[in-house]
């Protein structure tokens, strides 16, 4: 029988593995400009969308886990005037899954209850309830990418 941590661990894996090619399978239907606009004033982009996900996962997993040194700029996230090939933010997308992955196959059954303190995380946050967290917000913003996916294909 299988632990339970390797079954949570399996279970998020997944989660983030379908995530992630569900992003990649929207931004195909975009062209580059398309990737970079806002057909919204008051909205986001798919592009700063995924900049924020990457930029998301890699300072609450990366650096508060992993210990990987990123050092995170939220504004930045969604105001980045560079417009950088799609190819290459979906490579770091990819790049940023493959981390979230790796640490998640670390977990062991005593991490998943290992506090987690960060600014901006709620007290008494543990290991479980984090990658929980990063889940639900990749998910969520995989809805605001649908919708602008729409916008440009109406457009």
């Amino acid at each position: 029988m299988e632990s339970i941590s390797k079954t949570i661990a399996g279970s998020f894996i997944q989660s983030f593995e379908d995530y992630s090619q569900r992003v990649q399978n929207l931004a195909n239907s975009l062209t580059e400009e398309q990737f970079w606009t806002k057909p919204y004033s008051y909205g986001n982009s798919f592009g700063h969308l995924c900049l924020h996900l990457i930029g998301n996962m890699n300072h609450y997993i990366g650096t508060h886990i992993e210990h990987t040194g990123y050092v995170r700029n939220r504004e930045l996230e969604f105001t980045d005037n560079v417009h950088h090939p799609k190819a290459e933010v979906l490579a770091k997308l990819d790049q940023t899954i493959a981390m979230v992955v790796t640490s998640l196959k670390k977990q062991t059954d005593a991490n998943w209850s290992q506090a987690y303190e960060v600014t901006g995380v709620e007290e008494n946050e543990n290991r479980f309830s984090i990658y929980l967290r990063i889940a639900a917000h990749f998910h969520h913003h995989i809805g605001q990418m649908i919708y602008l996916v729409k916008a440009q294909q109406t457009a």
